[in-house]
């Protein structure tokens, strides 16, 4: 996820004409030495989404892929548990807590693929008041439009979810967007999903020459776009209480100091 880090290395390669012709320069499927993908059963979770919010599925959905409370809760890895959010359809959630930044990976995100190259792509935002959003950066090398059934190989594609099979999870670290302004990495209490149209019309962040356009399999119908079994957290701050909670329990430390100073004086 050092993408930053990565795009430097990734323009030197070009440059030295030294790109391979079939595999890309990031981390490989599940599995395979050198892959980041987190499992659903990693002890490193340690909370999955509990709400959500905003769920506006894009076209190309059935009725029966429709019911956004199949993303909370622990990922289940099958292809039915899950919840589509359609050509550019996007989706909102919460964790009843803050998510944090620490060392390595800080959440991941899980898809249904039932391979290692039917990859159904996502945009992955957050935000620290609900309002503002900021979206990571992103690097798709597919070079090709890709049909409803065909590959992506998930080394050309850095920074999008959606790049390992079913039960495996895209993980994100939160200090890709340190530093960025309206933005507290310590404090991230919404993510959000943004389906990848996948027919080109939208473009990755490639900052050494030209962006490129992003492919994914196009068009897939009945459960179109990017399907989401759940997100999974690593790092949660406490939750903040609302102020009205706040109040309460200082009232009830004050009821508690009176009655113990009453029986005192009886």
């Amino acid at each position: 996820m050092l993408i930053r880090a990565l795009s430097s290395l990734i323009a030197l390669g070009l440059a030295a004409g030294a790109m391979p012709a079939q595999a890309g320069p990031f981390a490989p499927a599940a599995g395979q030495t050198g892959s980041t993908a987190v499992s659903k059963a990693s002890t490193d979770i340690v909370q999955w989404a509990t709400g959500y919010q905003g769920y506006l599925p894009g076209s190309n959905v059935d009725a029966t892929w429709k019911t956004p409370e199949k993303a909370l809760g622990a990922a289940l890895g099958t292809s039915t548990d899950i919840v589509s959010l359609g050509d550019q359809g996007v989706i909102t959630l919460t964790f009843g807590g803050a998510l944090a930044n620490g060392t390595g990976w800080d959440f991941a995100v899980f898809e249904n693929s039932f391979s290692d190259t039917f990859l159904e792509l996502a945009f992955v935002e957050v935000s620290s008041n609900g309002a503002d959003f900021f979206r990571f950066p992103t690097i798709s090398f597919t070079p090709s439009p890709v049909n409803a059934f065909g590959s992506v190989d998930p080394t050309n594609i850095d920074g999008l979810a959606g790049k390992y099979r079913q039960g495996f999870g895209t993980p994100f670290d939160l200090d890709v967007l340190a530093g960025v302004a309206g933005l507290n990495v310590n404090n991230i209490s919404h993510v959000r999903l943004v389906d990848v149209k996948g027919n080109g019309s939208e473009l990755d962040q490639f900052t050494f020459g030209s962006p490129h356009r992003i492919y994914d399999p196009f068009q897939t119908t009945g459960s179109g776009g990017f399907d989401l079994d759940a997100v999974g957290v690593r790092y949660l701050a406490a939750a903040v209480p609302e102020p009205e909670s706040v109040a309460l329990f200082a009232a009830g430390l004050g009821l508690v100091a009176w009655r113990v100073r009453r029986r005192a004086s009886i």
